[in-house]
């Protein structure tokens, strides 16, 4: 864990109310336009979390004792403390849901920034799991989850639906998923009834190119979908090639046939 206290930041003990324990750790995004220079530039990323503690302590309406949240993650992996343990957060809503759950914020937002890096999700990983050694019950939620917002974005959540698994570790689907076939399984010539369900689900998802089916051989129309959801998780380029990637596959949860 690289955990930097909120004394480096010169920041005082929180004066947000104590909060020994509650259900669990609720995930949220900044929900606004996040600079993609923070992937390069540590530094930007300290920057960018003052500056969310300042606008907190200057709102006029929420009346903010501090930084809404508990503790944030970075880019690059590192757990930037804010009320840290033992405070309730100010960030879920409404005082019921704040004393049901702590807040862990990961720096990204709606635009720019959309894409948590695999280190940021392990750092929320890390504040998730020290603070339920220190009070937290076993709920890991979405900012949305009973609450009306699109918080955390959709790539949070649906790391968040997935149990919050660390990146490079165990990531087993739920019961009823398809696993990720591999990057070579979606070739030309390929036909498989795990190529329609994937289609189906692209269907739901509202990123459909196809102008027949979908089907059960791979072609151009399946790769086409398929980029549109990689644009949707927040990859660009030759990133969003259409080719599936374990992430993004998972993130899909194609049914099992």
């Amino acid at each position: 864990m690289k955990l930097i206290e909120r004394s480096a930041f010169g920041w005082p003990e929180s004066a947000a109310p104590p909060q020994a324990t509650t259900l669990g750790v609720k995930v949220h995004y900044e929900g606004t336009a996040v600079s993609p220079s923070l992937i390069d530039n540590h530094d930007a990323c300290i920057a960018e979390w003052q500056n969310i503690r300042a606008s907190h302590l200057a709102n006029p309406t929420e009346h903010w004792s501090d930084v809404a949240y508990n503790y944030a993650a970075c880019p690059h992996g590192f757990l930037l403390e804010g009320r840290g343990l033992g405070r309730r957060t100010g960030a879920n809503g409404n005082q019921e849901l704040n004393r049901n759950h702590y807040a862990v914020v990961g720096l990204v937002g709606d635009s720019g920034l959309t894409q948590p890096t695999d280190a940021m999700l392990d750092a929320i990983r890390d504040g998730i799991d020290l603070l339920q050694q220190n009070g937290a019950g076993t709920d890991i939620k979405g900012h949305r989850d009973g609450f009306a917002t699109d918080c955390p974005g959709e790539p949070l959540e649906a790391w968040v639906q997935l149990g919050a698994p660390r990146p490079h570790g165990p990531h087993p689907l739920p019961t009823g998923f398809e696993p990720f076939p591999g990057a070579d399984f979606f070739r030309i010539g390929r036909h498989s009834d795990v190529i329609t369900r994937m289609g189906v689900r692209l269907v739901e998802e509202g990123c459909s190119r196809y102008k027949v089916g979908p089907g059960p051989d791979w072609g151009p129309a399946d790769q086409e979908s398929y980029a549109a959801w990689q644009e949707r998780q927040g990859f660009q380029g030759p990133d969003a090639d259409g080719i599936p990637g374990r992430k993004t596959w998972d993130l899909l949860r194609v049914p099992t046939g």
